[in-house]
């Protein structure tokens, strides 16, 4: 076992720590900080598996953009008791999802032990499978049209919420 190997290990534990405080805790803002703390411990997973370029967005997209923007959506919500008292009743569906997740986590551990060793890449597997070129070269080249299609469905996004936000003013 290399040092990678543990250090994927480490870091998968502290994500699943990680992600069931983010579950169970009742404060939303320490849920959301447990919650940056695990976007941090997957961008680490995806350094260990040589994907520089998905732990870079991880870190800018997931771990800074989108958490600022929960944490002030959870600071403008100004939550009351009554409200607090519904999301303790969730608990026993988030129980529920984590059993499941579990057993699923369970059967597909099984299904890739016991299944056979499949090799996508003929034996060649590249050094560079995680960089930026590689993924550029292979988005812009073999998907070039779903890459197309999900452009103009964000952008189709943004004018649709420009335009809610538009009608919610006036």
């Amino acid at each position: 076992m290399g040092i990678t190997s543990i250090l994927f290990i480490i870091l998968a534990i502290l994500a699943i720590i990680s992600a069931l405080i983010t579950v169970f805790n009742k404060q939303p803002i320490k849920s959301a900080i447990a919650l940056i703390f695990h976007f941090f411990m997957l961008a680490g997973i995806y350094l260990t598996l040589a994907a520089q370029f998905l732990a870079v967005m991880q870190i800018l997209v997931y771990a800074g953009a989108i958490m600022v923007l929960v944490i002030f959506v959870i600071m403008l919500l100004n939550q009351n008791d009554e409200e607090l008292h519904e999301q303790n009743k969730q608990i026993k569906r988030k129980l529920f999802s984590v059993v499941l997740s579990g057993i699923f986590l369970f059967l597909m551990v099984m299904f890739i032990i016991g299944g056979k060793q499949s090799n996508l890449y003929d034996g060649q597997i590249s050094s560079n499978i995680g960089t930026v070129q590689t993924l550029a070269k292979e988005l812009y080249s073999n998907f070039l049209v779903p890459v197309e299609i999900t452009g103009i469905l964000l952008l189709a996004t943004i004018v649709g919420a420009v335009l809610m936000a538009k009608k919610r003013l006036n």
